[in-house]
């Protein structure tokens, strides 16, 4: 959600800045597009830093044979490597 909202005010900066053309003495519209620009980039590259910290499960399988009855067994076991979950 956070690269969604990131990309969209550096669009309406975008816009603010480069396809509007008129001026009023009450605001600058150029900074306040170059703020909602810098805005949306910094907004951008914390969704992506938090994506990329995300939970990753590891998902191990092995397959053998029971030596008794011939059966194959099949066994997985996930692990969920958590960040939050290590000890320093």
């Amino acid at each position: 959600m956070s690269i969604g909202t990131g990309v969209v005010l550096f669009v309406i900066g975008a816009i603010l800045v480069f396809a509007l053309n008129f001026e009023t003495e009450i605001v600058n519209l150029d900074m306040i597009g170059y703020i909602l620009m810098g805005a949306g980039f910094i907004v951008f590259v914390i969704g992506l830093v938090l994506l990329a910290r995300r939970r990753q499960a590891i998902t191990t399988s092995r397959t053998g044979t029971d030596s008794v009855t011939g059966e194959r067994v099949e066994q997985r076991i996930t692990e969920v490597d958590d960040p939050a979950d290590r000890v320093v």
